[in-house]
């Protein structure tokens, strides 16, 4: 009951004609500030929540959680079948692949282009979520290759078609090594929605590569799926003690440490920045508090009077002061959540994928974001309303009531 008194005088201060028109403006300032700085908070993690997963998703879409490696250059991986086996019984390891990577020169009717060619078993192949055109299963037939999309746009070539693959590795003549030269058909586009793979990869089967570096039965990479992706750094070093002292594992964490680092100081940098918006929130429902209470001076004394204990004075005040800062953050959340979502689906803001990997600025607003930063929000209101809380409750009635 003694809560609900102080909540309704609070309301009606805040509905109450004034005769200060500054301090209604600062009042109506007050709700704005702490809406836009809401507002600011949840795109800014929009955004950056947008940037993580999106690239996140891609990543792990196109290129495997953890990796055996050889630590020296050798002959390569012999023994893959027996390791695969071996690596398949982890816990946690969902899939195991041999793949052979090699560099390779692309000849094509528009222009040629360097790429990295990828030997893999079809059936083991992760990007059929990708096709954009043809089938995957292709490439049990020989001499087959799919290209990333960016890297036939740039080569000229379209499904069907035929590109010269050149392995600079080549073969052995009595002349010294010679630069192997192999006709490979197009039989399917992909599009995992990275560009840098897209723009640098091409995919055939481990048989045709192992043919065009003039290799045996080997492989120089053996990829695994998790099922968890955070748990990749442990299944990494299972992985590593399981292969032997001459294969060394990395995962997708490490081989991409660098960015990710940038996306969470990205998010620090935003939040200490948009926080300060708070900050001027917070200042102005200070000054909006310490101009009700000189203009309320009189009511105060009244109420203290009428029996109004101190407490409940002060409660006044930070009730009014928290009325400000809840109406800010319903408006800042409505409009945050709002732009977020229409960004997003209608991809207001396009971006260069040669340098950002991605075509548009993602926006993925969370729901739980919103009960932390409505949080931040009440807490720095509340901090706002002490000062002039307690300046109410030290009124004196007598004094007050004699001189006014």
């Amino acid at each position: 009951m003694l809560r609900a008194f102080e909540l309704f005088v609070a309301a009606r201060y805040l509905r109450a004609k004034r005769r200060e028109a500054v301090l209604g403006v600062i009042t109506v300032i007050s709700v704005a500030g702490v809406a836009a700085g809401v507002m600011a908070l949840v795109i800014a993690l929009a955004i950056n929540n947008g940037f993580r997963s999106t690239l996140e998703r891609t990543l792990l879409g196109a290129t495997p959680h953890v990796v055996l490696l050889e630590k020296e250059p050798g002959e390569g991986i012999a023994d893959w079948k027996p390791l695969s086996d071996k690596l398949r019984a982890l816990p946690g390891v969902i899939s195991v692949a041999p793949a052979l990577y090699g560099k390779v020169f692309l000849a094509g009717p528009q222009q040629s282009a360097e790429a990295t060619l990828k030997g893999v078993l079809p059936e083991a192949v992760e990007w059929r979520h990708a096709m954009k055109e043809g089938s995957l299963d292709r490439l049990r037939e020989a001499d087959t290759v799919v290209l990333g999309a960016p890297l036939a746009r740039r080569t000229g070539m379209t499904l069907n078609s035929w590109i010269t693959v050149v392995s600079p590795q080549g073969e052995l003549t009595p002349l010294g090594p010679r630069a192997l030269q192999v006709r490979f058909r197009v039989v399917g586009i992909i599009e995992s929605g990275f560009y840098d793979l897209d723009n640098s990869y091409a995919i055939t089967s481990l048989e045709n590569a192992q043919r065009l570096f003039s290799l045996g039965d080997v492989a120089n990479a053996i990829e695994l799926r998790v099922a968890v992706t955070g748990d990749a750094p442990a299944i990494a070093k299972a992985a590593e003690a399981a292969a032997g002292p001459k294969l060394g594992a990395t995962h997708w964490m490490e081989q991409n440490r660098q960015l990710l680092g940038a996306l969470n100081m990205e998010k620090t940098v935003s939040l200490v920045t948009i926080s300060l918006i708070q900050l001027v929130a917070a200042l102005n429902i200070l000054t909006a508090l310490v101009m009700a209470v000189m203009e309320k001076r009189r009511d105060i004394a009244v109420l203290m009077s009428m029996g109004a204990r101190r407490s409940q004075i002060a409660r006044i005040f930070v009730m009014q002061g928290l009325i400000i800062g809840a109406a800010g953050v319903v408006l800042g959340l409505i409009a945050g959540y709002s732009l977020s979502w229409c960004a997003g689906y209608y991809q207001w803001f396009p971006l260069d994928e040669e340098i950002y990997s991605v075509a548009y600025v993602p926006f993925e607003a969370r729901p739980a974001d919103s009960l932390w930063i409505s949080a931040v929000a009440l807490g720095v209101s509340l901090l706002a309303t002490l000062y002039p809380a307690r300046s109410a409750s030290r009124i004196e009635p007598v004094e007050t009531l004699r001189y006014e």
